[in-house]
């Protein structure tokens, strides 16, 4: 029985580890994207992507897991500023930019990191706990 919990523990983990990297990676693009511009007047900049979490429940385990449900853009209002000899600046002379802080970017990269090595930590414990339990099997 204990075998089966230290099982799920790990599964639960890595599933906290996988949907942390996905987010992430999503950051990363935000963030490299924070000053992508369009290169005409009238077209869009970069738009922001936010990744959103699912519970789920692993039938053969019992388990109850994260996943990722999906990765959507984010609708809030882009920015603009004044650039009159930017080729995609409008007839005043300003140009959208991107609705990406990098500041919340940077703030939510953290917690990712943190969740995601605290993951990292849950599976390292239960490996140990693992490997402590077959030591005590053998003697």
């Amino acid at each position: 029985m204990a075998i089966d919990d230290l099982n799920k523990t790990l599964m639960i983990s890595a599933a906290g580890m996988r949907a942390q990297s996905v987010r992430m990676r999503v950051i990363a693009e935000n963030l490299a994207n924070a000053e992508t511009v369009g290169l005409k007047p009238g077209d869009q900049p970069y738009r922001r992507k936010v990744v959103t979490f699912a519970e789920t429940l692993d039938q053969a385990t019992g388990a109850e897991t994260v996943k990722v449900k999906g990765v959507t853009e984010d609708q809030s209002a882009f920015g603009s500023r004044f650039d009159p000899g930017h080729p995609a600046a409008d007839p005043n002379g300003y140009v959208q930019t991107p609705n990406v802080n990098t500041l919340v970017e940077v703030s939510d990269m953290r917690q990712a990191q943190r969740t995601y090595e605290a993951n990292l930590n849950v599976v390292d414990s239960a490996r140990t706990m693992l490997m402590r339990m077959i030591d005590l099997l053998r003697s």
